[in-house]
This record gives structure tokens, C-alpha cells and sequence, in this order.
């Protein structure tokens, strides 16, 4: 695999205007173990290879198991997930996916049960980050590999 072109050194202004959206998810105040089970699940909705490793790596490299890491993507037949991780893993599939959910009542409602109106907002705005680096990653072929996690 080859990276098609370097979308940060190409467009540094689009680049920066995505790395504020992160930057907020990042000091929002969710979890961040939440946040990398998020942004882990969506890209393996995606199919993103360069967002995997980075985000297995960076969860990993937080303390988050294997177990839970590899059966993330099966997560409602596991024991692993709490009630709130539950919730913010269906709105990040409903999210990720809303061209065909169109973000039902019922996934809004489980949501609404364990996260405050501001943490929902800040949730939907990491789901919505992760998938514009999903979509930039795919596109332009970042191959996955070199990540390493900030010490």
C-alpha cells in the first residue's frame, strides 16, 4: 500500500481545522478510555486500517486489555462493556452509520440514560471526528504501521 498524497502537508489549513475538532474531543472530559473504544469501533465499521492501529495502540497503551479490545467489535455478546460504554458504542454505530439509521428514538433514549445533554453532544462531536479521519485516511491511503503512542 502507498499514501496517495499527504492531505496534512497539502492542505494545512483543513488539517488544523480537523486537529481543533480533536483537540476539543480530547479535553472535553469524557473518558478517554471511552473515547478510544469510540473512535476504535468506528473505524473498524469504516474499515480504516491507519486509524486501527493508532487507536488499538493509544487504548492499549492506556491501560485498556486485549480482551476487551478484541472483542470490541462483538460487544453486545460480551460481559466486558459497562452500561455506559453499551450506550456510546450503539450511538457510534447509529452515528457512524446514519445514512441508514438515521439515529432512531430508542438508541437516543438509551443514550439520554447515562450520559448528561453536554456528554452527548461531546460524544456525537468524537464520533463525528473520528469518521472525518476515517474518510481522510481512506482516501489518501495512510498506511498503517509507524503510529507510536505519545509517551
Amino acid at each position: 500500500m502507498e499514501n496517495r498524497l499527504n492531505y496534512r502537508s497539502v492542505a494545512p489549513e483543513a488539517y488544523q481545522a480537523m486537529a481543533e475538532v480533536e483537540r476539543y474531543v480530547r479535553q472535553c472530559g469524557l473518558e478517554h478510555s471511552l473515547l478510544e473504544l469510540v473512535k476504535t469501533r468506528a473505524s473498524q465499521i469504516n474499515g480504516c486500517a491507519f486509524c486501527l492501529d493508532m487507536h488499538t495502540k493509544d487504548a492499549r497503551a492506556a491501560g485498556e486489555t486485549e480482551q476487551r479490545l478484541y472483542t470490541l467489535s462483538a460487544w453486545r455478546e460480551t460481559p466486558f462493556f459497562t452500561d455506559r460504554e453499551r450506550a456510546a458504542l450503539q450511538w457510534t454505530e447509529t452515528i457512524t452509520r446514519i445514512g441508514d439509521t438515521h439515529a432512531p428514538d430508542d438508541v437516543y433514549e438509551l443514550l439520554r440514560k447515562h450520559f448528561t445533554e453536554k456528554e452527548r453532544v461531546d460524544l456525537t462531536m468524537a464520533i463525528i471526528a473520528i469518521n472525518g479521519w476515517n474518510r481522510l485516511a481512506i482516501a489518501f491511503r495512510a498506511v498503517p504501521g509507524s503510529y507510536q503512542p505519545a509517551k
